[in-house]
C-alpha cells in the first residue's frame, strides 16, 4: 500500500525553493527537520502564497532599481525629473512635503552637505533610484502609503524622497534614496535585496487589505525582459538607439525556470495525493498554473517551430533528389 505523503514536509521542501530561494539549501532526499508547530506555520505560509499565486492570481509588485546619481548635478536633475519640476508633492523621509519648484535647491543643497560632500560630478554612485509599481486599477492611495512604509522600513537611517505618479497607467512611486546613511553606511543593493525589497512592499499592500504578491518571475516561469527606467525615458524623449530582445532566452533562464516547473509539479503531485478535497482541487489549480507558464509556451513553439523546419527541410531534399532522378 503506498503512504500517504507528509503534505507540509512537501510544501516546505519545494515551496522554499519557490518562494524563499537562497535562504538555505534544499535537499530532496531529506524532510526539513522543523518542530511541529513550526512547520506547520511554514506550511501555511506557503500555502498562502501558492492559493494566492495560483488560484487568486494575486496582483504582482514591482519594485525597480533604475541607477542613480554619480554627482549632486545627476541627483538634482533626478528631482526635477521626479516632481515633475515641481509641479508634483516631495515628500521626505521625516514626513515633510516639499511643494513647488523653489523648494528642489534647498533640497539639493541638504543632499549635498547631508554627511560626506556630493560633488557635482563624481565617479561613485551617491543615490539609487527606485520605483515601486502596481498594476491598473490599484487604489494610488494605497500605493502611496505602502510605499512610504515600505521606505521608513527598508530605507532607515538614509535620506529619502518620494513622490507618487497617479497621471500614468500604473500607480507607482519614485524614490530617491542617498547612498550614505547619517552613520557613513553605503547602501548597496544586490539582487537579494530587490527581492526582499518587493516582499516588503507586497507585504505593506496587504496591511492595507490590497491583495499583492511578490512572486519571482523564475516561479511564476516567465521570461519577459523589463526595460529599465532609463531606456524608457530615453525611448520617450527619442534619444534610445538600440533595442533588445523583449524576453530572456538564455541557457540558465531555461534551467531555472525547468527547476520551478520541477517543483511545482512535486507539489501538485503531493496536493493530488491528499484525502483532502481542498487540497486535491488546489492540485488541480497547480497544474492548470503550471500548463499556462509563458516558459511552457516558448519552448513549446520553439519545439513545433523545430518540427516545421526539419519537415520543410526534409521536403526539399526530397524535391532535389526527385530534380537529380530526373
Amino acid at each position: 500500500m503506498t503512504q500517504a505523503p507528509n503534505i507540509d514536509g512537501v510544501l516546505i521542501q519545494w515551496g522554499d525553493r519557490l518562494f524563499y530561494p537562497g535562504n538555505r539549501i534544499v535537499k530532496t532526499k531529506q524532510q526539513p527537520k522543523l518542530g511541529a508547530l513550526a512547520a506547520r506555520q511554514r506550511a501555511a505560509a506557503i500555502r498562502e502564497h501558492i492559493e494566492a499565486t495560483v488560484v487568486r492570481r494575486a496582483p504582482q509588485v514591482m519594485v525597480k532599481v533604475a541607477g542613480g546619481g554619480r554627482g549632486m548635478n545627476a541627483i538634482a536633475a533626478h528631482f526635477r525629473y521626479i516632481s515633475k519640476n515641481g509641479r508634483l508633492d516631495v515628500e521626505d523621509e521625516r514626513g515633510e512635503t516639499l511643494r513647488g519648484k523653489h523648494t528642489l535647491p534647498d533640497l539639493a543643497d541638504d543632499w549635498r552637505f547631508g554627511g560626506t560632500l556630493i560633488d557635482d560630478i563624481g565617479d561613485r554612485r551617491e543615490a539609487y533610484n527606485i520605483m515601486l509599481s502596481m498594476p491598473r486599477g490599484t487604489d494610488q492611495l494605497i500605493v502611496q502609503r505602502a510605499a512610504r512604509e515600505f521606505a521608513q522600513f527598508e530605507l532607515a537611517d538614509h535620506k529619502y524622497v518620494m513622490v507618487l505618479h497617479d497621471h500614468e497607467a500604473n500607480p507607482h512611486v519614485h524614490i530617491s534614496v542617498r547612498a550614505e546613511s547619517k552613520h557613513g553606511k553605503r547602501l548597496n543593493p544586490l539582487k537579494a535585496d530587490l527581492h526582499r525589497w518587493r516582499e516588503t512592499f507586497a507585504e505593506k499592500l496587504r496591511g492595507h487589505e490590497v491583495e499583492a504578491e511578490a512572486t519571482r518571475q523564475t516561479t511564476r516561469g516567465h521570461v519577459r525582459n523589463y526595460e529599465p527606467l532609463w531606456r524608457i525615458n530615453a525611448n520617450d524623449e527619442g534619444r534610445l538607439r538600440t533595442t533588445r530582445p523583449t524576453t530572456k532566452s538564455g541557457a540558465k533562464t531555461m534551467a531555472t525556470r525547468a527547476a520551478a516547473v520541477v517543483a511545482w509539479r512535486a507539489i501538485a503531485r503531493a496536493l493530488a495525493a491528499s484525502s483532502n478535497k481542498v487540497d486535491r482541487h488546489l492540485a488541480q489549480s497547480v497544474y492548470t498554473f503550471v500548463g499556462e507558464m509563458p516558459v511552457l509556451a516558448d519552448a513549446d513553439r520553439a519545439e513545433r517551430a523545430n518540427v516545421q523546419s526539419q519537415r520543410i527541410t526534409a521536403q526539399e531534399q526530397k524535391t532535389q533528389d526527385s530534380v537529380r532522378e530526373r
